[in-house]
């Protein structure tokens, strides 16, 4: 008779341990905005989570080492008018995060290499186009500048953040609310989760639904879905008796790899995927470092923030291991700071997988903030300007004169940045007063 071998994990033993008080965020209101999201961002440098606010959405961003108590004055993120529902950190810049907002604009904002000193109002760009409330924000994994968006009016918007324009709208494939937005690992193809009980997998700039599964968990509540590195999906939802279910599928999704019952907890599971591990953790609303944000020890191999009513609590997910040596299975190489393709390359048509670095002599931070600059028509350049070369006589040119030289410039690019806004606003304002026009008549 022909036993089934079951191939053991590597992983198996791995366990988590919540951080010690004085290594928590504390005193942090976070947000209780009734939407399902982690809430909650991490990069190498900082973590961001979304709090409670008056009288608009702010979000707060931390040094990553800024442990302990959080006062009350700290600066925010502070722009939005409505409350902030996701954020997500640019996988190619560590100072550049976008956030989506009840008062359906998403912002892009630059955060000062050392943190704020005081509370950021004025985003670098401004992406308007959807009529309702944004809670779903998504960088493109490998394309520079390439940002996803989806609204509670069943759009789904591609940005150009380079240039501020909306290149690609999807707004005839849901009829309902979209729980959530995956990318494949090179971008070529998105899956979302419908409030209609389905899963869809789409391609973006052909504007086309490659493949669609009915009721891929049955229960009325909302699913997630999410790409795997392999090009598989996997779901989370809720069985027709209520219990939580996971499922792996193909991309063709006709028949389930594999569905499992879980619990008869009401809450939604959220995946968070490892694609160098090929891990998927479910939890509630957390959120996961990426590589780089903690050392490479033997025993330490993933990073969660996870959210209490008050405070941020790290929890370090560890592998027992004997040897001291760097352990490659548990940091293989991982997607680095520098993008594959730029936003007008994958717009065209051309697909990139992440560049992959190695961490066995560490991380390698992102791009710089200064390397993303705003210009006329709030541009985010795609690449840091070329040096232009120095004149011999440059030694004898006075550091005052300098000094006066880059303030000017300073003063020059905020009165730049104003008057985009202004123009932004006329255009906004012309647009609202046509559509009172229209409703009077």
């Amino acid at each position: 008779m022909l036993r089934r071998v079951v191939r053991q994990s590597k992983f198996r033993h791995v366990f988590g341990q919540a951080l010690k008080n004085d290594q928590c965020y504390d005193d942090i209101r976070v947000s209780r905005v009734t939407w399902d999201s982690a809430f909650c961002a991490v990069n190498p440098k900082f973590v961001a989570i979304i709090v409670e606010a008056i009288g608009g959405g702010a979000f707060l961003v931390l040094p990553l080492q800024k442990t302990g108590r959080i006062d009350k004055t700290y600066p925010t993120v502070c722009g939005h008018t409505g409350q902030v529902l996701d954020i997500d950190w640019c996988p190619h810049n560590d100072y550049v995060i976008a956030s989506g907002s009840e008062d359906c604009m998403v912002m892009i904002w630059q955060i000062p290499e050392n943190g704020l000193e005081n509370p950021l109002s004025e985003p670098t760009v401004v992406l308007e186009g959807h009529s309702k409330r944004v809670g779903i924000v998504s960088w493109h994994p490998s394309a520079h500048n390439v940002l996803l968006s989806a609204g509670c009016d069943n759009q789904i918007i591609i940005w150009n953040v380079g240039t501020g324009e909306a290149m690609i709208n999807l707004e005839d494939m849901h009829p309902d609310v979209i729980f959530s937005v995956s990318w494949s690992r090179n971008g070529s193809l998105i899956c979302t989760a419908c409030k209609d009980k389905k899963i869809r997998v789409i391609d973006p700039r052909k504007q086309k639904i490659v493949t669609e599964k009915d009721k891929a968990h049955e229960g009325a509540r909302p699913m997630r879905a999410i790409f795997l590195a392999n090009g598989n999906i996997f779901t989370t939802g809720f069985s027709r008796m209520s219990e939580r279910q996971l499922a792996l599928w193909k991309t063709n999704m006709d028949e389930p790899l594999s569905i499992q019952e879980m619990d008869t907890s009401n809450g939604v599971l959220l995946p968070f995927y490892d694609p160098d591990t090929n891990i998927v953790y479910l939890c509630g609303k957390v959120s996961k470092s990426p590589r780089g944000a903690w050392d490479t020890c033997p025993r330490e191999a993933w990073m969660f923030y996870k959210l209490h009513e008050r405070k941020c609590e790290p929890i370090t997910m560890t592998v027992p291991r004997k040897s001291d040596l760097f352990q490659d299975d548990l940091y293989p190489d991982t997607a680095g700071p520098d993008p594959a393709l730029e936003a007008e390359e994958w717009f065209a048509g051309k697909n990139g997988y992440p560049v992959l670095m190695s961490l066995k002599d560490g991380y390698v931070p992102g791009l710089k903030k200064n390397d993303h600059r705003v210009v006329k028509k709030k541009v985010l350049e795609s690449k840091p300007a070329a040096k232009a070369e120095t004149p011999s006589f440059a030694l004898c040119i006075s550091p005052h004169y300098c000094k006066m030289e880059e303030k000017l410039e300073e003063v020059l690019r905020e009165f730049k940045s104003l008057r985009d806004r202004v123009i932004l606003q006329d255009r906004r304002i012309a647009r609202l007063e046509e559509q009172v026009s229209k409703v009077a008549i």
